[in-house]
């Protein structure tokens, strides 16, 4: 039998853009029935942010795979009496509407668990309840910004975001293990719970090797680009050839393997200016330059030879479409084509492998493909009761 550990659990989803989506997917792909509540005519604003794949959003086929979409206008008496009946239904109820609007559609957390006190409830916001920021409207980029991800990430020079949308990921994952802990907690008392996750903590989180560095070290890591803030030498250099490989050293042992394998200068090895991670932090850009010397000197197969030789870790700096291609992920079957309307689309299993088991990745819905089915199952349930 299929490793469905969330068959028989129903979601419905008040839910936009990438936080409560990427949540509610993990929750899909491992057998709950989610329901994506959509708003008539645009439907979650993630579908209409580009048009890359066969003419839909990548960020909409990435994150709602496996779900039913239903259109309501929660705006009309009709929408409303329909959303209420479908979480008479639900398990969980998820939303990341803006703020305050989950109450003015009477489905806030606290008057649905009043109502219904098995039912798991999760609200994402940006800021969470209560505190001067709570009304806030709140978006990745600036999440990463209160977060102080920026001040970390970058050039010396220049500040710069995360290339993905690491505050709404955050925070999803968090919702969805949450969801998962909630589920486990009332399979054993019967009890629903509420839970609240906000993207400034769910991102903080993350950020709280910076903090610690910081508030008990005296000074905040410094932006270095493609290198390690607080570990040298870790970071990218270029062969003789153009490949780039990005070195890291972890400890002592390895410094010195480095420097007689694959320098070949084992006097650096005993230089007091490179005495500890300390050191080289402190005196990167000499560390550097030697590297970046010895590296020049060599095309990309000798590196590797030696890199090897001497244990070190490296990896190879690789584009999207270098990725898209990588011989370990191929060699491991992860990719597997979903459907769409539009036409298929490869897309990665989930992380998780399960021995004997490769999950079911269903279609992504269009905008209200499953409307109807799910009113006359409400309407079915009704009669039954």
């Amino acid at each position: 039998m299929p490793f469905l550990p969330l068959r028989g659990i129903t979601v419905v989803s008040l839910e936009q853009a990438v936080a409560a989506p990427f949540a509610t997917r993990q929750l899909a792909d491992l057998g709950a029935r989610v329901i994506k509540v959509e708003r008539p005519d645009s439907g979650d604003s993630a579908r209409g942010y580009d048009t890359s794949v066969h003419g839909l959003s990548s960020y909409f086929v990435w994150l709602n795979r496996n779900k039913e979409s239903l259109v309501l206008d929660l705006k009309s008496d009709g929408g409303k009496e329909i959303l209420t009946r479908l979480v008479a239904e639900a398990d969980v109820v998820v939303q990341n509407l803006a703020p305050g609007a989950a109450d003015r559609l009477g489905v806030g957390s606290a008057g649905l668990t009043a109502r219904f006190p098995g039912l798991i409830t999760c609200d994402i916001s940006g800021y969470g309840t209560g505190g001067p920021y709570s009304a806030k409207k709140a978006y990745d980029l600036l999440i990463q910004c209160e977060a102080g991800l920026l001040s970390v990430t970058g050039t010396p020079e220049h500040p710069a975001k995360a290339g993905i949308s690491i505050a709404d990921i955050a925070t999803g994952m968090y919702a969805y293990t949450g969801i998962l802990s909630a589920v486990l907690h009332k399979q054993q008392t019967g009890h629903g719970a509420r839970l609240e996750v906000s993207m400034l903590e769910a991102l903080g989180e993350w950020m709280m090797h910076p903090l610690l560095y910081t508030t008990y070290g005296g000074a905040e890591p410094a932006r270095a680009g493609a290198s390690h803030a607080t570990i040298a030498p870790y970071g990218p250099f270029a062969c003789a050839d153009g490949v780039v490989l990005t070195v890291g050293l972890q400890n002592e042992r390895e410094w010195d393997r480095f420097c007689r394998i694959v320098l070949a200068r084992p006097d650096l090895a005993s230089d007091p200016r490179f005495a500890g991670n300390h050191q080289r932090v402190a005196h990167r850009q000499a560390l550097d330059d030697c590297v970046r010397s010895a590296f020049a000197a060599m095309d990309s197969e000798l590196a590797r030879a030696k890199l090897d030789k001497a244990a070190i870790a490296f990896a190879e700096q690789r584009s999207i479409r270098d990725f898209a291609a990588h011989p370990q992920l191929a060699a491991r079957a992860r990719w597997e084509q979903v459907e769409t309307s539009a036409g298929p689309f490869d897309a990665l299993l989930p992380p998780v492998t399960v021995a004997g088991w490769r999950p079911p990745l269903g279609s992504v819905p269009d905008l209200g493909t499953h409307t109807d089915a799910i009113v006359a199952w409400l309407q079915n349930t009704t009669a039954d009761n």
